[in-house]
């Protein structure tokens, strides 16, 4: 879209401070410098934020003494992130274009643990939606929750490798998306198993056990908490591949880019809520129909299947732009089923 005047205007015609505008002056320059220098303070401003935050959690749940005392609760943490770290990786493998650098890697998982603490304080300060009857808790999770949670791991990807020129292909997005949730897994059971678990010094100072008992028990209860997490995690490695997909299909189509971006979120933010209302009910009520199975059971089932179907969502999507980069690069080949399906979450218009 071009002003009037420059619509008509010769091509010959100077419209510099007119209509049209570049670097010229010593003035330009120094808007230009103040306008970088800004959003560079922006964007340390907002890390810092996050580590601050982060910090202040944990030091307000014990969590950092707890880890501090006894090592062994990173380890479970460890454990309970390997499954959504071979997912992220298998992501990260299946980018077709140039691999990713591990700085930029690196810094996502990083960035993503920091902003975590966001999503933990706007959780906290909009928990007391949860307290109208019925609708309460899964209002929580569609408004909340998903939303939050989901812009926060986003917001990852985009202070930093998004605006890197390395970040040079749609794909590139899911595998950004799918580290930042790994890194936000990782902080998050963290916190959970240092809140749910005890050390064997706690257990044998409140309960008199001796050492070798507390320790066993320490460790029972942690592998239970530690296979609970480990399936949840890569839930989080799916929610924002989705949506990290389409902050890369937005960075090649800038004219539409805010309505593709929060297409992605909403997406993410969709499947995250829907699990985290579905994750309390449909196991119990499976054992109600299937008398004699454990809970624990059903629920391993529901995950599993759950997350795999959104799974294998994601691995068509990522297949479609597979099959896509190959035609290009390798010339026509035959038609397969991914190039003319739609994409999955619109109304096939053919």
């Amino acid at each position: 879209m071009k002003d009037p005047v420059e619509t008509r205007a010769n091509d010959s015609e100077d419209l510099y401070d007119i209509t049209a505008w570049e670097p010229r002056t010593a003035l330009d320059r120094l808007a230009i410098r103040t306008y970088r220098g800004v959003v560079r303070a922006g964007r340390r401003f907002v890390v810092a934020l996050g580590v601050l935050i982060l910090i202040a959690i944990l030091v307000a749940s014990g969590a950092g003494g707890l880890i501090i005392d006894d090592p062994f609760i990173l380890g479970l943490a460890a454990l309970s992130a390997i499954p959504a770290g071979l997912l992220a990786f298998y992501i990260y493998r299946t980018d077709i274009t140039s691999g990713e650098p591990p700085a930029l890697l690196l810094a996502t998982f990083v960035l993503a643990v920091l902003f975590a603490g966001f999503a933990a304080i706007i959780n906290t300060a909009f928990g007391f939606v949860q307290l109208f009857p019925l609708v309460g808790v899964v209002l929580f999770f569609y408004l909340v929750v998903g939303p939050v949670e989901e812009t926060v791991k986003l917001l990852a990807v985009w202070l930093y490798p998004y605006r890197d020129s390395r970040f040079d292909s749609v794909v590139d997005g899911a595998v950004y998306g799918a580290i930042a949730g790994l890194g936000f897994a990782a902080i998050e059971n963290v916190l959970y198993i240092t809140q749910n678990l005890q050390t064997p010094a706690s257990v044998l100072l409140q309960t008199g056990v001796g050492v070798v008992d507390g320790f066993a028990e320490t460790i029972e209860a942690g592998g239970q908490i530690a296979a609970v997490r480990g399936l949840a995690g890569p839930g989080h490695v799916v929610y924002s591949a989705f949506a990290g997909y389409y902050l890369g299909l937005a960075k090649f189509n800038r004219e539409n880019a805010g309505p593709i971006v929060v297409k992605g979120l909403l997406i993410a933010a969709f499947i995250h809520a829907t699990y985290n209302t579905l994750v309390g009910l449909v196991p119990g009520l499976v054992s109600l129909l299937v008398p004699g199975v454990p809970v624990l059971v059903l629920f391993f089932g529901f995950v599993l299947v759950y997350q795999g179907v959104f799974f294998y969502i994601l691995y068509r999507k990522l297949k479609r732009y597979e099959t896509a980069y190959e035609r290009a690069h390798d010339g026509p080949k035959q038609a397969t089923e991914f190039e003319v399906e739609t994409t999955e979450f619109d109304p096939d218009t053919r």
